[in-house]
């Protein structure tokens, strides 16, 4: 194997005309022996050891990053591991600077001679308070230790004085006073409130519910219940807990998704039932009683006033099937998420309502809370109890707001109409503002839901609304959705 080619670089010309032979020289600069002859060294041959040149080095040297050895058995089936580093770190010119012991003997130290024992004054006033002075200061010590004694003492006489073991706390005679009414009212309806409570899994919600029948039928709003009712698994849980704390499983006898109303069932004799009062007794102003278990917390009552009755309110969301629009009784009682399905109730006990909804931006009570009115509890309670379904009637069209009659009246625009529904067939057309449902103003599309929900299933009711600005009147017999 011959040599590797050698790296020539590049000279240019300053530098070899700066470094060249002188002019006329030829060949090396060693003077030549007369005759021309080439001079040979005469004498011993001393081999010399000197670095080899550049050029055989960079040709014979080992390539740049190999490891492989030179010396090694031409028979042996593998590379030999790497003979270890020389163990004087004097011959290994890559070894570290480090400290050793001197080449010169060291004297060894001579022991020390003990010295004689130190006692307390010595040590903590470096023998020069005398024993004198040290009685003074620990008479004095004793002194002060006397003083603080006393002291203290005296502190702690000083302190007993404000404490007796003679006194005896004593409650006041009842008087045989009688209590409130809103305590009357609550001890005869309590025991007719349940909680509802449903789960699948880890995922639960909780509500109330009303005991409204004797053989164990309850009344609860769908949205409580509908994580129960759509489980198509079998392995939802659902169960009720009255007020004296017995635990009873239910089954769904209905639900009705457009009044967010639910029936259950219980299998417990001996119920406590509430008393049902009537929708057109109840007048704005009355005070009531919202009973439920808000946030859990069973056995909760907050009162409050009727702030205002047919307030159309949207009700659904995530997590339930439920699409209602409520003519609801709105009241100030504090109602909060579980009081969903619990009573609201007047001064003589009486159910007015299901508490079903609030109205705030922080998802706490601030005084806006709405409940299904009674009559239309009943309606559809007795509905489901019978039939286990409901139907409402519809006038089948999709509505907007709209601002109509020089800005001053609303109503609800008509933004779809469906083929063949009532609306349909009395000539409603897409575009037309409906302001009036029978006896009822209109200003918006919940106002429209609840106006005809308030009608029967097939009863003609006359629809006023405005069409290219004029007033047309036309007559719609409802269906049944």
């Amino acid at each position: 194997m011959g040599p590797r080619p050698v790296y020539r670089p590049h000279v240019d010309t300053h530098t070899a005309r700066a470094f060249r032979r002188p002019s006329g020289q030829h060949g090396s600069f060693a003077s030549r022996p007369a005759g021309g002859a080439t001079a040979v060294p005469q004498g011993d041959s001393q081999i010399q050891n000197r670095p080899p040149d550049a050029v055989l080095a960079e040709a014979f040297g080992r390539p740049a990053g190999s490891s492989e050895l030179l010396q090694r058995d031409p028979e042996a089936a593998a590379e030999q591991a790497a003979p270890p580093a020389p163990a004087d770190p004097w011959r290994d010119p890559n070894s570290a600077a480090r400290l050793g012991t001197p080449a010169v003997g060291q004297s060894q130290p001579r022991p020390l001679t003990p010295g004689p024992k130190l006692g307390a004054r010595e040590v903590l006033f470096g023998g020069r308070v005398s024993w004198r002075a040290l009685g003074v200061l620990a008479v004095v010590a004793a002194v002060i230790g006397l003083l603080g004694g006393f002291v203290g003492a005296f502190t702690g006489s000083s302190a007993s004085a404000l404490t007796s073991r003679k006194v005896t706390l004593q409650s006041a005679p009842s008087g045989g006073a009688a209590h409130n009414q809103v305590t009357k009212v609550v001890n005869a309806v309590m025991p007719a409130v349940v909680t509802v409570r449903a789960w699948l899994g880890d995922t639960g919600s909780t509500g109330s519910g009303v005991v409204i029948d004797g053989q164990g039928y309850i009344v609860t709003n769908n949205h409580v219940i509908s994580l129960a009712a759509n489980d198509k698994s079998g392995k939802a849980k659902l169960d009720v807990v009255f007020s004296d704390g017995q635990k009873a499983p239910v089954q769904i006898v209905g639900r009705d998704i457009k009044s967010d109303l639910a029936v259950l069932k219980v299998d417990v004799k001996n119920l406590s039932v509430i008393q049902l009062g009537n929708s057109n007794d109840v007048q704005v102003g009355d005070d009531v009683l919202a009973i439920g278990s808000p946030l859990g917390l069973e056995k909760t009552v907050t009162s409050g006033i009727v702030s205002a009755l047919h307030r159309p309110v949207k009700v659904g969301g995530e997590g339930t099937d439920t699409d209602a629009t409520l003519d609801a009784v709105q009241t100030d009682a504090a109602i909060n998420h579980g009081n969903s399905g619990g009573a609201l109730v007047d001064m003589q006990g009486r159910l007015i309502g299901i508490n079903s909804a609030i109205k705030s931006e922080s998802g706490g009570s601030v005084g806006l809370g709405f409940a299904i009115p009674v009559d239309q509890v009943k309606r559809i309670s007795q509905a489901l109890i019978h039939d286990g379904s409901v139907h409402h009637p519809r006038l089948g069209v999709s509505a907007k707001t709209k601002i109509v009659a020089n800005d001053v009246m609303s109503g609800a625009q008509v933004a779809d109409v469906q083929a063949g529904s009532p609306a349909a067939k009395a000539g409603i057309v897409e575009g037309d503002v409906i302001v009036k449902v029978g006896d009822r103003d209109v200003s918006g599309p919940e106002e429209l839901t609840v106006a005809v929900q308030s009608h029967e299933i097939g009863q003609t009711v006359p629809v006023h609304l405005i069409r290219d600005g004029r007033e047309v009147d036309v007559q719609v017999t409802l269906e049944s959705d």
